[in-house]
């Protein structure tokens, strides 16, 4: 952890990275431009399964990449969160995944998470899903809070029931990610710091009119959701968080849910 004289602080764990490209069981000599490519969430059926020592590899790095993105490397979160979900039986082509992660990490392991807070009384955060895109066809929430530059906290992963459209799955994600922003206003406020504005970014103005008024803009083929969402309605208006539209290519969130390249 490093406080730099203009009132930002810069994170990193650079030597836990290169203990993960070390233990890894293939060499590491090349770097790759993205964490991922963009068939990261694709499986294939007649993809070998790893033998019991690759295997225990993979989970290790895996694990070990978790506490790292956690801390430091947002930008391994979206690659790692789908290599988490096959630890119980990789395959040779989670193994390729893995490799191309470390390959991309061995190429900027001097990256550094620089965080400052122009304003402690305004935050951030940007919620997105992509739909469908997991083999069992449920879909992947990202999000990301900030306070001025940098990312105070992000988080990616799968979802955990089925949406019927693109518009449910982009509640789910707010339904999910909703209570972190609420959790950021009472840490904040107990730290002496109010917040005068606390803005929810979403890409998706279906999901935004379900979020705002709840029963009003719901019909025959959102009800069923709706009923288990209700509380995002009740939850923006007493906790004074107001939802605004994002548009697609400015949605930070976008990086946390589907492997973006060039």
């Amino acid at each position: 952890i490093n406080f730099t004289n203009d009132k930002k602080v810069q994170l990193h764990c650079k030597d836990h990275l290169k203990e993960c490209i070390e233990d890894f069981m293939d060499e590491i000599k090349t770097s790759a431009a993205t964490p991922a490519a963009k068939w990261l969430f694709t499986v294939s059926e007649d993809a070998k399964y790893l033998e019991k020592d690759r295997k225990e590899n993979y989970h290790s790095i895996t694990m070990k990449l978790l506490w790292v993105s956690k801390r430091s490397r947002f930008d391994i979160q979206t690659a790692l969160s789908f290599l988490c979900t096959r630890t119980n039986n990789p395959d040779e082509d989670d193994w390729k995944k893995l490799k191309r992660l470390l390959q991309y990490i061995y190429g900027t392991i001097d990256l550094v998470l620089t965080i400052s807070a122009e304003e402690l009384n305004i935050l951030r955060t940007w919620v997105d899903a992509s739909y469908a895109v997991h083999p069992d066809m449920r879909s992947h929430t990202g999000s990301c809070m900030s306070l001025g530059l940098g990312l105070v906290y992000s988080k990616s992963g799968k979802q955990t029931i089925n949406a019927k459209s693109s518009t449910e799955g982009e509640v789910i994600g707010i339904s999910d990610r909703l209570p972190q922003s609420i959790w950021a206003k009472y840490f904040l406020s107990a730290q002496d710091y109010e917040l005068e504005q606390n803005i929810l970014y979403e890409d998706n103005q279906s999901a935004m009119k379900i979020a705002k008024n709840g029963v009003r803009s719901c019909g025959q083929n959102s009800r069923h959701y709706l009923i288990r969402y209700y509380f995002i309605k009740d939850r923006l208006s007493k906790d004074n968080i107001s939802i605004q539209y994002c548009p697609t290519t400015q949605m930070l969130a976008d990086f946390f849910t589907k492997p973006l390249q060039g």
